[in-house]
């Protein structure tokens, strides 16, 4: 815990930069044997609720939630009369979730099943099924069991036995939900031994390749330029480059060694950003950043840094190191020689420029947190260095350059200004996970899309000088870059409008809350999982003999979110998910604590498990041979592979055919 906190002031100082089924027993049901006349009697259900549960009631559209149902295992000497009948306060109103109208019990839920008895020996026995939810979470499909058997006199049940009762108190969920975790050797049931069952093996058998990484080297890259660009052309390092390379040419008599040393310079940003970033993830390891992006504490510290920084972006204060700092610097760049002191030199920007470089530094290594690979935050950094540095050897080669290079001015600050409305955007993106980690439900998609959308419009309107700011010029001028940057921000704003009665909006998919957060939708063609639990959701699949598809996913995975957006919504694919498989979304990154923590030996590690996410990155890690999210992998109901898995591609036909493969290899 101490390295994590550490590293979360380590970004704030140096780089500037729904409950799971773990509720024990919310649902209570007792069972009775009443006598309604001499040969009819009913069987009453009626179970209690905790606070701000609900139990679905009977006969509910398809598609919706679970519909309560009577069940038998064994009816002799008896016979059911009519359907199972509802009683009580029932609510009936629109559900968001499911997208229609719905009944349901709040406190107490009754049902009543009449049955009719032929006289003589009679022994009744099954179950009743039903549904519930809070507002967070669904349980899975839970049963009620009960069995009664007794002799009734001809047509006339004599009152001694219509009137005995027994009680059933079941819990709340299945038991494969509720049970403590067990792993390896201390797995006890054979089922679940089975699902566990590791299939590495089985998949390379399809032609399995997997790639753990997120993100590819080369996009890691091209992130950390296009970052190290935009910060060049921040008020904190564009005005440097001409006082850097004037000081080079003229420290010396000889033109070539003046270009030397600005090679040497912009060398030197390279090593310290690189080193910056292979120190990161040498110190705390590959994974911290990982662990981090998921941390409430984490993301909400860097939520209200960059909200911060955006104030002092647009000109309510400014952010400065101590000075000394920077001046202690510059005084040994003076006192040394040779490359020593251009390093120091270096490092002096490094420090005076991070009031607009950390921000961008951060949300880059943030981006790149995913990827449990060392070298890729130091290949992050190495695109920004190289960008950043990229200017001061070019004009120090091309010194003519330098007069044409535009000067200062109120054009810069414009900049500085539209990066800290972006800056705000995507702070929101930060509050955002932590908010779907640990379900608070305060930014819900259309609450997200809704600010996007007034940030957006505000930009576009500064951009048209609409808005002014303290340190923005007095001139009325558009500029025609400006006009065009307005128009873009604009239409962006207008373009997420639909956002807000459902439309799936594809090109903030990976920055927006998951579709199923939205309250008001209007889009009827997405897809639900109808499990978060693995075992309950493999037990489901084997009982209605349908094969499984299990998405490993998390509440901070960009792709993941394109993926339901761009391809889950296709009506093929959401025709197949809905229909043909059983969808068991498991979510690596949920905080929701295990009954009890889980210690699993894994590569010779011992290793503990405390949250449902690591439980659900364990199995991933231990059954599949990945750790990669989005991944997608089609079981049979014995836990067997049925085609290769399936990563971030936002191919339809591709993924059309990966589940249809699956479905012919299943009924083979």
């Amino acid at each position: 815990m101490s390295k994590r906190i550490l590293l979360g002031w380590l970004f704030m100082a140096v780089l500037c930069l729904p409950v799971l089924a773990q509720i024990q027993e919310p649902v209570k049901f007792k069972t009775e044997w009443k006598s309604v006349s001499a040969d009819e009697v009913e069987i009453v259900f009626t179970g209690k609720m905790e606070k701000g549960w609900h139990v679905y009631s009977t006969d509910l559209p398809e598609g919706g939630p679970i519909s309560a149902t009577f069940n038998t295992d064994k009816l002799e000497g008896a016979e059911i009369v009519g359907k199972l009948k509802p009683a009580g306060k029932e609510i009936d109103k629109m559900d968001p979730i499911f997208g229609m109208q719905v009944r349901f019990f709040e406190g107490t839920a009754t049902f009543v099943q009449k049955i009719r008895l032929k006289g003589g020996k009679y022994e009744v026995s099954g179950y009743l099924q039903y549904g519930a939810c809070n507002d967070e979470n669904c349980l899975p499909p839970t049963n009620v069991e009960f069995s009664f058997k007794g002799e009734a006199a001809g047509q006339q049940a004599t009152t001694g036995n219509a009137v005995a009762a027994e009680e059933a108190e079941v819990a709340d969920t299945a038991s494969l939900a509720l049970a403590p975790l067990q792993i390896g050797e201390d797995v006890v049931s054979a089922e679940t031994a089975d699902y566990w069952k590791p299939v590495i093996k089985e998949l390379s058998s399809f032609g399995e390749n997997v790639n753990n990484e997120s993100h590819s080297w080369i996009y890691i890259f091209f992130a950390g330029f296009v970052g190290g660009l935009l910060a060049l052309f921040t008020p904190c390092v564009w005005p440097i480059i001409p006082m850097t390379v004037s000081f080079f040419l003229k420290r010396t008599k000889d033109k070539r060694k003046g270009i030397r040393d600005a090679w040497t310079y912009g060398a030197s940003i390279v090593v310290i950003y690189v080193t910056l970033g292979l120190a990161i993830t040498l110190i705390f390891g590959a994974s911290a950043l990982n662990d981090l992006s998921t941390s409430a504490v984490f993301n909400i510290l860097f939520f209200l840094m960059l909200v911060v920084f955006a104030a002092s972006f647009f000109g309510a204060f400014e952010i400065t190191l101590p000075s000394k700092w920077s001046n202690a610097v510059d005084s040994k760049a003076e006192q040394t020689t040779g490359l020593l002191s251009i390093f120091l030199m270096a490092f002096t920007l490094s420090l005076v420029s991070f009031s607009c470089t950390g921000p961008i530094i951060g949300f880059l290594l943030v981006e790149v947190s995913t990827s449990e690979s060392i070298v890729a935050p130091a290949i992050g950094m190495l695109g920004f260095a190289i960008a950043l540095a990229l200017p001061f050897t070019l004009f120090a080669l091309f010194p003519s350059w330098l007069k044409s290079m535009p000067k200062s001015g109120g054009w810069m600050n414009v900049i500085k200004v539209t990066l800290g409305f972006l800056e705000l955007a995507f702070a929101l993106k930060f509050l955002s996970v932590a908010d779907l980690a640990y379900g608070w439900r305060l930014l819900d998609r259309e609450t997200f899309l809704a600010l996007w959308i007034v940030i957006f419009a505000l930009l576009g309107m500064y951009l048209l000088g609409k808005i002014k700011f303290p340190h923005d010029d007095d001139d009325t001028k558009v500029s025609v870059p400006r006009f065009f940057m307005a128009l873009a921000s604009l239409a962006f704003a207008v373009y997420m409008v639909p956002g807000l009665w459902g439309a799936p909006l594809k090109a903030v998919s990976a920055f927006a809350p998951p579709m199923q957060t939205q309250d008001f939708n209007l889009y009827k063609n997405e897809v639900h999982a109808k499990f978060n639990d693995f075992d309950a959701g493999m037990e489901y699949a084997r009982q209605q003999g349908k094969p499984v598809m299990i998405d490993f996913t998390g509440y901070g995975c960009v792709n993941c979110r394109k993926m339901e957006l761009a391809v889950w919504t296709d009506p093929t694919v959401s025709k197949l998910l809905n229909e043909d498989y059983v969808l068991i979304t498991l979510y690596v990154d949920e905080k929701t604590k295990l009954p009890e923590p889980v210690k699993v030996m894994e590569n010779g590690t011992e290793r503990t498990l405390r949250t449902v996410g690591d439980k659900w990155s364990y199995l991933q890690r231990s059954k599949f041979g990945a750790n990669a999210q989005p991944f997608y992998v089609l079981l049979d109901n014995e836990g067997m592979p049925l085609n290769k898995s399936y990563s971030y591609d936002e191919d339809i036909q591709k993924y059309v055919e990966f589940l249809q493969t699956g479905l012919k290899n299943y009924k083979k």
